[in-house]
């Protein structure tokens, strides 16, 4: 009974699926109902619920779009702020996977005294919690006089291990016989890396990007102890300030700064996937 078999496998696997897009679906749903709609359904919450169901409207009764009106048209710093996450997010995104390749293809392909010593230091750095770097970073931002300025997160962000980890587990899959091809034809390791290594790991620089980009686009700890200017954070840090008393805005706000991150994955998936196989992570 394979047809039986793979149903049910399916159900079983649509149970979590639901669950999980759940959060999603309510919050779009909930960004088009009206402020008192949004107060009138969620006040229940607060109430004695000794009485039984509580009766929450998943589907609205009047259709409205005021609220993105008012964070995309009337307030102008919502989309300062969300042109600020995407100033800060776009380097740190294009230095780190430049920057990991290269130190992933010198740790992996080069062979040099100390190579392995040097990647676990970096592999100590990665597993070191934020809070134990932050110290040294904003003692080396204020050094630099780089606080209250983007370079504060742009310069840890570049040179972070965890790119490093994920393209040497990727580089790791690739044959040392391809760097002797390159060197029988007189390629040098930069044309080699260029022209040989880069297009075969492309999947996994898909896999470092989109990772980078939902770690880096939710980050909320660095902007508030780097950026003590307001207008200077990033709209994740906008919308940790948003308070109860405006749930229609706080819905709206929310579904426009996920929605980069659900198109991003929805067009790299199938790269996303291969690169995470093909580097040989495991979650």
């Amino acid at each position: 009974m394979p047809y039986v078999r793979k149903l049910i496998n399916t159900l079983i696997l649509c149970i979590p699926a639901a669950i999980f897009l759940l959060p999603v679906v309510l919050t779009t749903l909930n960004s088009i109902m009206t402020g008192p709609e949004i107060q009138e359904n969620y006040a229940a919450l607060g109430k004695d619920q000794s009485a039984g169901w509580i009766n929450l409207k998943f589907v609205p009764d009047l259709v409205s779009f005021e609220q993105y009106k008012h964070i995309l048209i009337d307030n102008a710093n919502f989309l300062r702020m969300f042109w600020n996450s995407v100033m800060l997010v776009v380097p740190i995104i294009v230095g780190q996977t430049v920057v990991a390749s290269l130190a992933a293809y010198a740790l992996t392909k080069l062979r040099f005294r100390g190579r392995e010593a040097l990647f676990y230091v970096y592999l100590i750095t990665m597993l070191m919690p934020f809070q134990v770097t932050l110290v040294p970073n904003y003692i080396v931002a204020d050094w630099f006089g780089w606080i209250n300025t983007p370079t504060a997160i742009i310069g840890p962000g570049i040179f972070a291990a965890f790119g490093v980890f994920l393209m040497r587990q990727f580089l790791m899959n690739i044959p040392y016989a391809y760097i002797e091809a390159g060197k029988i034809d007189g390629a040098s390791h930069l044309r080699i890396f260029l022209s040989i290594m880069m297009p075969m790991i492309r999947p996994g620089i898909v896999a470092l990007v989109l990772l980078l980009f939902v770690d880096y686009w939710n980050m909320v700890e660095q902007p508030l102890i780097f950026l003590q200017d307001a207008m200077k954070q990033p709209l994740s840090v906008y919308l940790s300030k948003l308070r109860g008393d405006s749930l229609s805005v706080a819905f709206a706000a929310s579904v426009v700064y996920m929605t980069p991150m659900v198109l991003l994955f929805m067009n790299a998936e199938p790269h996303f996937i291969a690169g995470i196989q093909q580097s040989g992570i495991k979650g």
